[in-house]
């Protein structure tokens, strides 16, 4: 269990830092970011897959059903990295943290809505009052924070698909940058031809080393993940999962000096009051341990 929490820990650490890493590739559009992170990822998978020699998987994606999860799934990613991507390099660190904190609470929504899981009333009591920090926060600005709904809904959305996937973590993802690849490398090959390519026309060697950094930076963390939540119980992984956006959040105010007026404390300290609920929630509620005879 203790190897399970450091590797998950490492794992929430790393997603933790990801506003640095998008933040020195600042000068790069958010969507060829997004292309190169799907084809440097996918060279890097592909390269673990082969060591591992791990391609028995690839049956699986042959049955219709399959295909078509995993493509609705990639979709889903995509669209969830774009927007944290234009998020983080548009000064919306601390909104895009706030996404993390909801995504808990959405999943649970989720639950109920679409794969009928009785929620408690704690549940229903976290998720209220979650609602009322997101309207508490529409209301002082004048706009709904569409970052922190949209990456929350996304990846609350591509966590569904998850759920009842047939493949793995490393396999599924290696699967999802198959799907989008196509698309990422006819982007590129447009860029490059229309002379719009960054990787090929910026000066700065460091920008394209930090590029193709992409693919080890969104698969470690991720395999990471996958090793540590086999080792450990539900109740330890959602309590780590916090991690991740409270450094994001902490690297919004203190590093980037995004703005974080009294009024807006108000909305987050109802959110961070709602996913104290569910934690205690679920602490209170998990399975307890059969006592065995001597």
């Amino acid at each position: 269990m203790n190897t399970g929490i450091l590797s998950a820990t490492l794992a929430f650490l790393c997603w933790g830092l990801f506003p640095l890493y998008f933040h020195a590739i600042g000068d790069v559009p958010p969507l060829q970011i997004l292309a190169h992170r799907v084809l440097w990822s996918l060279l890097f998978l592909v390269i673990v897959l082969a060591v591992r020699r791990q391609w028995a998987w690839l049956n699986l994606v042959r049955r219709p059903r399959v295909f078509g999860s995993f493509v609705a799934s990639a979709l889903l990613l995509s669209i969830n990295w774009l927007i944290y991507i234009w998020a983080v390099n548009n000064g919306h660190v601390i909104e895009s943290s706030l996404g993390y904190f909801i995504n808990p609470l959405v999943n649970i929504m989720f639950g109920s809505m679409l794969l009928k899981e009785r929620l408690r009333r704690a549940q229903w009591m976290a998720i209220g009052v979650a609602a009322l920090g997101v309207a508490w926060l529409t209301w002082q600005a004048g706009t709904v924070p569409w970052v922190a709904l949209a990456l929350a809904i996304s990846f609350g959305g591509y966590g569904l698909l998850r759920k009842t996937a047939a493949l793995g973590a490393l396999e599924g993802l290696s699967f999802e940058t198959m799907v989008l690849f196509p698309l990422a490398a006819a982007y590129v090959v447009w860029l490059s031809v229309h002379g719009q390519n960054a990787f090929i026309n910026t000066e700065s060697n460091t920008t394209r080393g930090l590029l193709v950094a992409a693919g080890p930076i969104t698969a470690i963390p991720l395999v990471l993940f996958a090793a540590g939540a086999r080792k450990i119980p539900m109740s330890v992984l959602g309590l780590l999962q916090y991690l991740s956006p409270t450094m994001q959040f902490l690297l919004g105010v203190w590093l980037f000096h995004e703005a974080f007026t009294a009024a807006r404390l108000v909305g987050f300290v109802l959110i961070w009051l709602a996913l104290a609920l569910y934690a205690a929630e679920g602490l209170l509620n998990r399975p307890q341990p059969v006592a065995r005879e001597a």
